[in-house]
């Protein structure tokens, strides 16, 4: 019979306690804003390919007509993801990053 009481284990007081982090200096916190604003149309169109390659891969099982109720609801949110993503590509000027024109 196997026991679940660990003897000799050692226990924290701090255990429920958060680890408190110092906030950014100002000019570190700007700087992250600044690489985050850089990075952001190169992981929107992360996001974009991501759900392409989702609605793909469910298109495969709507043509062979295996497609479930969850599954055709996942294949309309990576559709919405994809509309989504090219929107706030093309207000960027940046779709040269899926493949399209600028």
């Amino acid at each position: 019979m196997a026991t679940t009481d660990l003897i000799g284990a050692q226990t924290r007081a701090d255990h429920a306690v958060a680890a408190a982090t110092a906030p950014l200096p100002p000019k570190a916190a700007e700087a992250l804003a600044k690489l985050e604003r850089a990075f952001a149309p190169e992981r929107t169109a992360q996001d974009y390919r991501t759900a392409a390659v989702r609605v793909r891969e469910l298109s495969d099982l709507a043509v062979f007509e295996r497609m479930s109720d969850l599954d055709a609801r996942s294949m309309a949110e990576a559709e919405a993801d994809m509309v989504a993503a090219h929107s706030t590509l093309t207000a960027a000027g940046r779709l040269d990053l899926i493949g399209g024109a600028s």
